[in-house]
């Protein structure tokens, strides 16, 4: 038989299907895979929306509320045990509540015992503690059964003593070992023997004070031997309560004592509660010795105390807190406990400046009060020289030599602030002395100025060190000072110090000024300071023109008004002697260009306080104000001041005006246009040769000459002539700016008409204005408001535009 189709027709359509199912094989694979990685990408998501929405779990664990449960139980049973002891007792005989009571308190006490067997230690716990509290009240019981005629107090401390004994007995027990609550209830308890027995002997305070210390002594070394975090925990809380009650009673008795025994029992006291601290120190040094410093300071200062006058007791503490910093030097005390006692020893000094500072507060400004009254008399000494007005603070006489004896300390120290540090309390001491001696006027005044010259000497040869700049290591600084021992690694700060000539030219300044105030007494008191001050200064700027120059012209300036006063000149004649200052400052500022700036501004200043000193008398006034705008047109030659040369021209634009008001012109048209036509032709022949020159430098102070008088004039003249003639002059200055895009011309123009014909239209204003009902001007200005708020947007890009306009004219 013949096949149909043939064999080899029959392969090939066994192998095209064959093709087809391997194609389609591999699409179906494909698209598994890609359903596979769908599926595990969406499966994270899936879990993080279950995480961040947990179903509500417990809102207590059960070990939280067995424990609430177990302490709810046991304190319940300690009420109705309290019940029955109080109010219940007296249902039975006294043997029977003795045995119902004894017999709670043994079961009490043992159930723990087989509770920590079973492993229940938290049941073990509450009924452990409910025994505890059982044998409180036993031992209450037995007071009001068989002891009632003891006295309270002692039968407490002596019941106190034995509950913890027999509590401490009963915590390390084979099986009660592991409980937490007996330890450390034993400690609680042992904390009232010694203050309970004091009081039941009737001790007086240093007793008592004792009592509470001793207990500190005996916490502190159950905190130091005792490994348990409770008792630890138990202890360090006893011992820093009973130590701050000791301490403070110490103390109190200690400033309260009047006699050399009850000052001394007190340092006893003190010195029991430094030994304490310094013992916790194996601990915690940093907190305990710097206590223990301050406890030795009080403990050595209390006796001296009462045996001086009150003046010196402050001075007493200090050199026994100076007395701390010898232990720095022993090698052989351990760093902690000499670093501690070296803070102890700065916060003693601390204390000791702030006492001071009272004074300072007297001293510093008290002689302002001569600003008011100046030459009205020479004080009697210095004391009265700076208490016009404020009170003397008494029993400060010591407190220079309380500063002194810091800023000694201050300047054999390394650190970088020491120094500075040193020379402010140096300074402030020196300033005390004279008022605190009492000593005479003209000797306060000669050491005020002898201390500027020494302040200021200093300024100039101190230089700046490599450790005041904050980058000397210590072992530079110990290379330095050989014998010094390296700073406290705590001491070391971080901020960058002040630098000692900077710190000395302060002083230099502060000092002179108050030298120089205090010279206000008298006249010659003032003149001859001011003459030392101004001098001293100006021999100073040789070698720093930027700080001593401006206080030398300062001086200078305040000297000349001293001179014009002492002469009895009007103020406007001084004004003549005080311009002598910008001329000088002028020429230094010419010589010395590194310090040209602060110089120039001193100079001004003592130019505005000429002009000041003018002000009622025009004449002079215009005179003063042309001197200055000589000297700027003298300071505008200098190509580094050429800007100064507007400030000239203003000054005698200004002088114009002034003299043309103080002859009362008229017309001052006749005298401004002679010069504003010339200016207005330099100022064209100018912009011819340099055109990108400003019209403000070029028609400004021409067109100002005449426009700003010219309207001053038009205000104050009831006829219309001049106002018409100024407002056609102004239009025509407007349109010929607008026309050649000046800004000068467009602005002074348009301002001067627009001021020009508010003028004009004034009173019509006014009869407007009269004839509006009241609400008419609050409705025409909620109208504009409205309307400038609806387009607002508009008008803003209207003013830029206007303000771009103006920009691109010159």
């Amino acid at each position: 038989m013949t096949h149909i189709p043939s064999p080899a027709e029959e392969l090939r359509l066994l192998d095209a299907e064959l093709r087809q199912l391997d194609a389609r094989r591999s699409q179906l694979l494909a698209r598994r895979g890609w359903l596979i990685a769908t599926v595990e990408a969406a499966r994270p998501r899936a879990q993080a929306q279950t995480a961040a929405a947990p179903s509500p779990g417990p809102e207590a664990t059960p070990p939280r509320v067995q424990n609430v449960l177990l302490i709810l139980g046991g304190t319940l049973l300690t009420i109705a045990a309290l019940a029955f002891t109080l109010v219940g007792w007296g249902h039975l005989g006294i043997v029977g509540r003795s045995a119902v009571l004894g017999l709670i308190t043994v079961a009490a006490l043992a159930v723990p015992l087989v509770l920590t067997a079973r492993g229940l230690r938290s049941t073990a716990e509450a009924v452990a503690g409910i025994g505890l509290a059982l044998t409180v009240l036993d031992a209450y019981a037995l007071h009001e059964v068989a002891l009632s005629g003891v006295d309270g107090l002692g039968y407490s401390a002596v019941a106190a003593a034995v509950l913890a004994a027999v509590w401490t007995a009963y915590g390390p027990l084979p099986r009660t070992a592991e409980l937490r609550l007996p330890l450390p209830s034993a400690l609680a308890a042992a904390q009232l023997p010694l203050p309970l027995w004091a009081l039941a002997a009737d001790a007086d305070a240093f007793g008592f004070a004792a009592a509470l210390l001793a207990t500190a002594g005996f916490n502190t070394a159950v905190a130091l031997r005792v490994s348990g975090r409770p008792v630890r925990l138990t202890a360090v809380i006893g011992a820093c309560g009973m130590g701050a009650g000791g301490v403070l009673t110490a103390g109190a008795l200690s400033m309260a004592a009047t006699g050399p025994s009850a000052a001394a029992r007190a340092a006893a006291l003190l010195v029991l509660a430094a030994a304490i601290a310094l013992a916790a120190a194996r601990r915690t040094p940093a907190v305990t010795v710097p206590v223990a410093g301050l406890l030795l300071v009080a403990a050595l200062g209390g006796v001296p105390r009462v045996l001086l006058p009150t003046v010196w007791t402050v001075p007493v503490y200090l050199v026994c807190g100076l007395a701390l910093l010898a232990v720095w030097r022993v090698p052989s005390v351990p760093e902690g406990v000499r670093r501690g006692f070296v803070m102890a020893s700065g916060v003693v000094q601390a204390v000791a400046v702030v006492w001071a500072a009272q004074l300072l507060a007297v001293v510093l400004p008290g002689p302002l009060a001569w600003v008011a009254s100046p030459w009205s008399g020479a004080p009697s000494d210095m004391r009265a020289a700076v208490t016009g007005e404020l009170p003397w603070v008494t029993h400060m006489e010591t407190a220079p030599l309380v500063l002194a004896a810091v800023a000694a300390v201050l300047a054999f120290a390394v650190h970088p602030w020491a120094r500075p540090a040193a020379l402010v309390l140096g300074w402030v001491a020196a300033l005390m002395v004279p008022p605190v001696l009492e000593l005479p006027y003209a000797v306060g005044l000669l050491t005020g100025l002898g201390v500027t010259v020494l302040a200021v000497l200093g300024a100039l040869v101190v230089p700046g060190t490599a450790e005041e700049s904050g980058t000397a290591t210590p072992e530079s600084r110990m290379a330095e000072e050989p014998g010094t021992a390296e700073e406290p690694s705590f001491l070391k700060g971080t901020v960058p110090p002040v630098p000692t000539p900077f710190v000395l030219a302060a002083l230099a300044g502060l000092t002179s000024l108050h030298t120089a105030v205090l010279a206000l007494a008298t006249r010659t008191a003032t003149l001859a300071v001011l003459t030392a001050l101004t001098l001293l200064f100006a021999a100073a700027a040789v070698r720093a023109a930027h700080l001593a120059a401006p206080a030398a012209l300062a001086y200078a300036t305040a000297l000349t008004c001293a001179i014009g006063a002492a002469a009895d000149w009007e103020p406007q004649y001084t004004a003549l002697l005080v311009l002598t200052v910008p001329v000088a400052a002028a020429l230094l500022a010419a010589r010395l260009p590194r310090a040209a700036l602060p110089i120039e501004a001193t100079g001004a200043a003592a130019a505005l306080l000429a002009i000041g000193l003018t002000v009622l008398n025009p004449p002079m006034l215009a005179l003063v104000l042309a001197l200055c705008g000589v000297i700027t047109a003298g300071t505008a030659i200098r190509p580094d001041r050429r800007a100064v040369g507007y400030a000239s021209a203003v000054l005698f634009v200004l002088a114009t005006w002034v003299r043309l008001a103080a002859w009362e012109v008229d017309m001052p048209e006749a005298y401004t246009l002679p010069v504003s036509i010339p200016a207005l032709l330099v100022g064209a022949l100018r912009r011819r040769r340099v055109p990108e020159t400003s019209s403000w430098v070029a028609y400004g102070p021409g067109l100002a000459a005449t426009l700003l008088p010219s309207l001053v004039a038009a205000w104050v003249d009831p006829h219309w002539t001049r106002p018409l003639l100024l407002g056609l002059a102004a239009l025509s200055i407007t349109l010929l700016g607008g026309g050649h895009q000046l800004q000068a011309p467009l602005l002074l123009g348009g301002a001067v008409l627009a001021l020009d014909a508010l003028h004009e239209l004034a009173p019509y204003i006014v009869q407007v204005t009269d004839a509006l009902p009241r609400w008419a001007l609050p409705a025409l200005a909620g109208l504009l408001l409205l309307a400038l708020g609806a387009t607002y947007e508009q008008r803003i890009r209207d003013v830029r535009r206007v303000r771009d306009a103006l920009g691109r004219m010159s």
